[in-house]
């Protein structure tokens, strides 16, 4: 293999284990800076190995040993817990070959819930951070986004995520958390912030907010992974399990149209273009299925009411079949359990849908007036705007907010697609 090709292999299989080399070294050397560092040392060490004695057969276990093997080291040097010293030294003693075997030895080590980001996750959703920390942190460690990425997500600046995110390494550092999933009524008190961080990682990866790509399909599919493991964490019984089904639902319905969403160069087809024979129908059934038994649990949460919406789209077989009506309604109960500007906004474009696109120009007037603020650089609002103004033949305004909504976007096929819309209105 050629040492550029061996180059591609290395990032791509440490862009698929990063999360769960991290996860798996934190719950060893319990301080999350460190196990980032060890994971980066294993990704060095590959680069330098790889090209010489070629890929591994098993890749990840590779790496997983050469990270626990540094993080003997580490604890040797920093003289830390004896037990935790003696539980690796003794899962490491064989041969370099004997990886495999010592990954599975010390897998046997991991927390008996047999997961080891979810461990990750709701460590870092531990209430002795804050709320925001705790989505931060889990987006950097878990999905892998930069600073700049969830910044964007959370409509805030990069400093202050990156202030947050060290803030909340060196809380999670001095409280000595073990990184392990809770049970009963702690891991119900965390429960909230994991659902938000597994789906705002579902969304970086459904629509990726900066980079070159619209989709990160590998952060739906962990996101994915990690939900359908929450549905049998949690009891049938508990309070909080119709919000984990609605998550699921959500995920799964959202991720049936990935294949329909982007054309042959990776631009962007709205929902009510795309072939929908391309939409994955086992995890529609899949998602139905989740959100029947989210909903006999009589809850509107606010996951399952997403879901819900999700559902009307993936009921109609043909765009003009979409129950706009219902899904209006489904936001106008959605704004009460979860009022924020992103729901206001979406719930303009359905009613413009349902009513018009001179509603939706009404409601995007009252977003303006309450709270302009989070969405000013945003750019789904002009979009939107440009859409509802297209739509109703002004297309000099069109054209305008359209370029507009480019200049706000990160993502390079986001942009494309905006310019090929203010395009239109020239020629239309």
């Amino acid at each position: 293999m050629a040492a550029g090709e061996t180059h591609r292999v290395i990032e791509a299989t440490f862009r698929i284990e990063r999360a769960r080399l991290i996860a798996g070294l934190a719950r060893l050397v319990r301080n999350v800076d460190l196990a980032e560092e060890l994971a980066q040392d294993a990704l060095v060490a590959a680069l330098a190995e790889w090209p010489k004695t070629g890929v591994p057969a098993n890749p990840g276990a590779w790496l997983m040993a050469v990270a626990k093997r540094r993080a003997l080291d580490a604890l040797r040097r920093d003289k830390m817990r004896a037990t935790k010293h003696e539980e690796i030294a003794r899962t490491l003693d064989g041969t370099f070959d004997g990886a495999a075997e010592a990954i599975a030895a010390i897998t046997a080590i991991d927390n008996n819930l047999g997961d080891d980001l979810l461990g990750l996750l709701f460590t870092a959703c531990h209430p002795i951070l804050s709320p925001d920390a705790r989505a931060a942190l889990t987006l950097r460690v878990v999905g892998g986004l930069t600073n700049e990425e969830i910044a964007r997500a959370f409509l805030s600046s990069e400093a202050t995520i990156a202030q947050r995110i060290v803030r909340a390494k060196k809380t999670i550092a001095k409280a000595g958390l073990n990184f392990e999933t809770p049970r009963g009524a702690e891991r119900a008190a965390r429960l909230p912030s994991v659902l938000e961080v597994i789906y705002l990682l579902f969304n970086e990866g459904y629509a990726a907010t900066a980079g070159d790509d619209l989709l990160r399909p590998d952060l739906c599919l962990e996101a994915q992974r990690l939900g359908r493991i929450l549905v049998g964490l949690i009891p049938d019984d508990a309070p909080e399990k119709a919000e984990v089904l609605g998550l699921q639902a959500l995920m799964e319905l959202q991720a049936s149209r990935l294949g329909a969403r982007t054309g042959p160069h990776g631009v962007s087809i709205p929902l009510t273009e795309q072939d929908r024979s391309r939409w994955d129908s086992l995890l529609i059934r899949r998602g139905l299925q989740a959100l029947a038994r989210a909903e006999a649990l009589n809850s509107e949460g606010y996951y399952v009411l997403q879901a819900a919406l999700a559902a009307c789209h993936a009921r109609a077989r043909r765009a003009e079949e979409t129950d706009w009506p219902r899904i209006a309604s489904l936001y106008d109960r959605l704004r009460v359990v979860a009022p924020s500007p992103v729901v206001d906004l979406n719930r303009a474009i359905a009613h413009s849908m349902a009513f018009g696109p001179e509603e939706g120009l009404r409601l995007l007037a009252e977003i303006a007036d309450s709270d302009s603020d989070a969405l000013r650089n945003y750019a789904p609002l002009p979009a939107a705007r440009g859409d509802f103004l297209f739509r109703l033949g002004r297309l000099t305004e069109a054209r305008a907010e359209f370029e507009a909504a480019a200049t706000r976007s990160r993502n390079a096929q986001e942009r494309t697609f905006l310019l090929a819309r203010a395009d239109a209105c020239r020629s239309s």
